[in-house]
This record gives structure tokens, C-alpha cells and sequence, in this order.
């Protein structure tokens, strides 16, 4: 009699899975896919605030000398990243919460760091080009010559970039959606209103000056103007390590969340 092991039918081979190189470079694809229309809108308005800081906020100072003229235009590429990264991304990672797209993506058989590494792949290169836009606004408007430090200028540009997103990121997984919106706005007024980018920190009061030692947004500004204006300030290792531990910080946070159990 033959086997009956023999005679049960073979269970089919299990498909190859997909490697992680794989997984990245197929939900990339799907985030790019998702945010591909709103793309030159997003060139659209990194081109209007830039205009805004640069031009609108120097209509604000009566003769703008040469030293302001740099400052707002080193200032601005920050402003436009951070608000890319604190506003639009928490934005964005809510509206993907409240259609269901976040539940959905992490569904997938795929590890879910993945899934914050491709939103972060998005945004950064999204983020990037705006410091560009700024210093061409400034040069059209002022006829600037910036004296770059390339290493330090695309470094910093990175750091905060990848900051703001992380920052913003961890906004919008740990807050509810209506309320990361509220607070992503709140922080936009923060940054262009009450932060010294587009001016010195010494007109804050200095408890003021002294929250923002410890906050990312002055030292990411002090970071790029000392890569854009490589003549007139320098890089201090503080600001790299403030920076780098609110970097860490949204990081973690942001993992935490994508791989928590619901």
C-alpha cells in the first residue's frame, strides 16, 4: 500500500520574500505616487515664502543695509525647511490618518521602520531645494555674494531637514490628526514671528534667547548661515548637538508609534 504521506498533496512553496532594499524602494515609489500632484504646488509656495521673508520682511526695516539684507536671506532657507518639515508634514501624516492610507500602510507585510524611512526619504528631498529658492530670491533681490561652505552648507541643510520632518512626524503619529494641525500651524507662527532667524537673537529677551539655546530652530539657522555666509559666522559644535538630539528625539518617537500595537 503505498504511502499516504506520499499521497497527500505537496504544500506549495512559500514565494521569495521581498528584502528590505525591495520593501523601501516599493512603498518610495508609493509615497512619491501619493504626493506627486501636490508637487509644484509645494515648489509653488517655497518660491512665495521665500519671496515673503526675503523681500516682505525686509520691506518691514527702513533701509535694509547689507548685514540685514544677508541675514534675512541666511535666514530664510531655515524658515523654509522647518516649515515644511513642522508644518506640512504633520499636515499631511493627518490626513493619511484620517482617510485611513496609515492604517492601511501598516498593514503591510513589510517592517514598519521602512515606512518611516520612505516618508522621510520624501519629505527631505522635497525640503532641500527650498534653500536654493531662498538664496536665489535673496541674490535677485539684494545682488548678494555669499561665500558657501559647501561640506558645512549641505550637511546643516540635511540636518535640519531631516529634523523638522522627524519633528513634525512625531507630531502628527503621537497627537491626534485635528489637533497635530492645530499645533503644526501654531508652530509655523513660532517660527516666522517669534524666532531669531530673520533676526538677531539679542532683541529677545534673554529668557527668551536662553529657551531657544535648547530649541532646534536658532541653531539650525546659525548652522546654514554659517554655510552660506562662511565669511561672516561660524559654526558652533552646540548648535550640531542640539540639533542632533531633537533629530533623535522625533526619530525615536516616530518609530515608537509606527510599531506600537494598536
Amino acid at each position: 500500500m503505498p504511502d499516504a504521506s506520499a499521497l497527500a498533496p505537496s504544500t506549495p512553496p512559500a514565494p521569495a520574500g521581498i528584502g528590505p532594499w525591495g520593501a523601501y524602494r516599493t512603498l518610495l515609489s508609493w509615497q512619491l505616487a501619493q504626493i506627486g500632484g501636490l508637487l509644484p504646488l509645494l515648489v509653488v509656495v517655497q518660491a512665495l515664502l521665500a519671496a515673503g521673508i526675503v523681500i516682505g520682511f525686509g520691506l518691514l526695516v527702513p533701509g535694509v543695509d547689507a548685514a540685514t539684507a544677508v541675514f534675512l536671506t541666511t535666514g530664510a532657507p531655515t524658515v523654509l525647511l522647518l516649515t515644511i518639515g513642522l508644518a506640512i508634514v504633520p499636515q499631511g501624516v493627518a490626513r493619511t490618518r484620517l482617510d485611513g492610507t496609515f492604517t492601511y500602510m501598516r498593514a503591510l507585510p513589510v517592517p514598519r521602520p521602512l515606512l518611516f524611512l520612505a516618508d522621510l526619504t520624501v519629505w527631505v528631498a522635497i525640503c532641500v531645494p527650498s534653500v536654493g529658492v531662498a538664496v536665489l530670491v535673496g541674490w535677485l533681490r539684494y545682488d548678494l555674494r555669499l561665500s558657501f561652505d559647501w561640506p558645512l552648507l549641505v550637511c546643516a541643510a540635511l540636518l535640519v531637514a531631516v529634523t523638522a520632518t522627524a519633528v513634525g512626524y512625531a507630531i502628527a503619529v503621537l497627537l491626534k490628526p485635528m489637533l497635530a494641525q492645530l499645533v503644526s500651524q501654531v508652530l509655523v507662527f513660532f517660527v516666522l514671528l517669534f524666532s531669531p532667524v530673520t533676526f538677531p537673537a539679542d532683541r529677545l529677551p534673554g529668557w527668551y534667547r536662553t529657551l531657544h539655546d535648547v530649541l532646534p530652530v536658532r541653531p539650525g539657522a546659525d548652522l546654514l548661515r554659517a554655510g552660506l555666509a562662511s565669511d561672516l559666522y561660524e559654526a558652533a559644535a552646540r548648535d550640531l548637538l542640539v540639533l542632533l538630539c531633537w533629530c533623535a528625539a522625533g526619530v525615536a518617537i516616530s518609530l515608537r508609534a509606527l510599531v506600537r500595537r494598536d
